[in-house]
């Protein structure tokens, strides 16, 4: 019954400060803060407890574990609950803590801390949901709660506006995925993870979308893709993304706890239905897809944002493309180490930015320039060893990483789409410091070499011992990559097309660096400013959107004339 207590801390908490919160003005963020530490240190105590002794089952309603009804509440704390609820408590302590001087004097400070804690209370009651009926009432508080949430300085027009367009947004990722869960307990009859993933697996079910049978798919097929488009609604996919840049009103702490937990909600349905979505590979590919496309549009918009806390939002949209693509691959469990890793980052730079702010805020002045030394132009022989060490230095590093950590490579499509990402990045990385030439290059390329091949590793370790961190029975992850593997052939073409518009791209950087240029400068100014003006428009998606609302706004006030 500890377990409870872990939900019970912040629900309390909001509680006492949403009733008595003026009168005790003084000692709400004591209450929130306490409250969410105790929550915290129970959460790594859960984390301990079910690594050594299994998982933690609580019926709250109904008593009898046996009872037929449908629709259950409990718990369910196995090791993916635990590490979520150490994330979640732990970002949530640091944003408590942070916001005691923060909004310190704001008129709604009673306000926030409630709604902070009831915030907590209902995303660690999500993670820790034993059946997908009590894990949609849930993500429906969710919604409610960080509508309220963005609203907090409702005095202010834009973010009431934004607020409603999130919780405008969100609705229709609910509504496909109340779909999924009235289709799930029409064809497998349980909402309950273990019997549906049994029953799934062990009796599939046909849907018929014409009459006469004409053209079946599976019933596991339609009710995945149901649900994966909740999760790209709360994760800001692709093209439900739209919520996410105009969410920047809201108090930075709120930014902070909402792109470091309440962002990653998408990532973690996934990975409770896991089994589930293995059993379609189709529906698999179109996650990778739609993660893929997320991860393109997410970084490039981020490139010509002038808001700090905008190129944050478009970061964060970038990075849960991310979230979805490792998922669409089948490591489900590297998705979730991803997450991990961008929620502590992510909420560290966004109090950094709030920092920043203020202190722009108290000195408004132009920061003073530094005068830089003219780069001297690389000689033949540099830049051909730049090339050289840049491209097949990565390579070589996490092949030989891959080798001593026993990854396996042969038919595993979705390890090697990883290990071209880490080349991609890796190469990156070196490139942009080997440009700096800051001090003599050997010394550079010394300590890129030693510091890539330790980070490289290090990561990859990670991943293998999360992996089997959190599904430790002997060949579930690696039937999830087979699950996802993609078409030979297409697998092949999207690997060397993605290479050789890569390579090229650097050719044309590494000319410049040189004074050459390979490309018609006119041409190419040309399609920079065609590209710069759909990014910083967003490809217009949201005036697509604004369109398409007012002309169902139009046509729903003609026929209630009619009528």
């Amino acid at each position: 019954m500890i377990a409870i207590l872990i939900l019970l801390l912040p629900l309390l908490s909001g509680i006492v400060i949403g009733v008595y919160g003026r009168r005790v003005l003084a000692y709400v963020a004591t209450i929130g803060v306490i409250a969410t530490v105790g929550s915290f240190l129970l959460s790594l105590w859960a984390l301990y407890y079910v690594s050594t002794e299994g998982p933690i089952h609580v019926m709250l309603w109904p008593l009898n574990d046996e009872s037929s009804v449908v629709f259950k509440f409990g718990m369910l704390v196995d090791r993916l609950t635990a590490v979520m609820m150490v994330l979640i408590t732990s970002v949530s302590t640091v944003i408590h803590v942070y916001s005691i001087r923060y909004l310190q004097g704001d008129p709604g400070y009673a306000r926030f801390y409630a709604l902070l804690s009831f915030m907590t209370f209902v995303i660690l009651a999500l993670v820790s949901s034993p059946n997908l009926f009590m894990l949609f009432v849930f993500w429906q508080l969710l919604s409610w709660a960080l509508y309220l949430i963005l609203a907090f300085n409702f005095s202010h027009p834009p973010a009431f506006q934004n607020a409603f367009k999130t919780f405008f947004v969100h609705r229709v990722g609910d509504v496909s995925f109340l779909c999924g869960l009235f289709l799930t307990f029409k064809y497998f009859g349980t909402l309950e993870f273990t019997e549906l993933f049994q029953r799934a697996s062990e009796h599939p079910q046909m849907i018929s979308l014409l009459p006469g049978n004409i053209f079946d798919v599976s019933a596991v097929t339609v009710i995945t893709l149901f649900i994966f488009v909740g999760a790209m609604a709360k994760s800001a996919q692709f093209p439900l993304h739209v919520w996410l840049p105009d969410t920047m009103d809201s108090p930075t702490p709120v930014s902070a706890l909402m792109h470091a937990g309440i962002i990653n909600a998408g990532g973690f349905l996934l990975n409770r239905l896991a089994p589930f979505y293995a059993l379609s590979p189709t529906t698999l590919h179109i996650v990778f897809v739609v993660g893929a496309l997320t991860v393109l549009l997410g970084a490039s918009m981020m490139l010509v944002q002038n808001d700090i806390k905008k190129t944050l939002g478009f970061s964060t949209m970038g990075q849960m493309g991310y979230m979805i693509m490792e998922c669409g691959l089948g490591a489900f469990a590297l998705a979730i180490f991803h997450l991990i890793a961008h929620g502590l980052f992510k909420a560290t730079l966004f109090l950094g930015a709030g920092q920043g702010i203020h202190a722009a805020r108290d000195e408004p002045k132009f920061p003073s320039s530094s005068a830089h030394e003219p780069m001297r132009p690389p000689t033949q022989l540099t830049w051909v060893t730049g090339v050289i060490v840049t491209l097949l230095t990565p390579l070589l590093i996490l092949m030989v990483a891959h080798d001593m950590l026993d990854v396996p490579l042969q038919d595993a499509h979705g390890a090697v789409i990883f290990l071209f990402f880490g080349w991609v990045t890796a190469s990156q990385a070196m490139f942009s410091l080997y440009r700096l030439q800051a001090v003599a290059s050997w010394k550079v390329a010394g300590a890129m070499i030693g510091t890539l091949f330790f980070v490289g590793f290090i990561y990859l370790w990670a991943g293998e011992a999360f992996t089997h961190f959190l599904y430790p029975e002997p060949g579930v992850a690696d039937g999830f990559f087979v699950a996802a593997a993609l078409n030979p052939q297409v697998f092949d073409t999207l690997i060397l097309m993605a290479t050789v518009l890569i390579i090229f791209g650097w050719v044309i950087v590494y000319t410049n660096t040189k004074g050459q240029t390979i490309l018609n400068a006119n041409w190419l100014l040309s399609i920079r400013k065609q590209l710069y003006i759909l990014l910083i428009n967003r490809f217009y998606v949201d005036l697509v959107y604004v369109r398409w609302g007012n002309t169902l706004l139009q046509w729903a006030q003609k026929v209630t004339h009619r009528f």
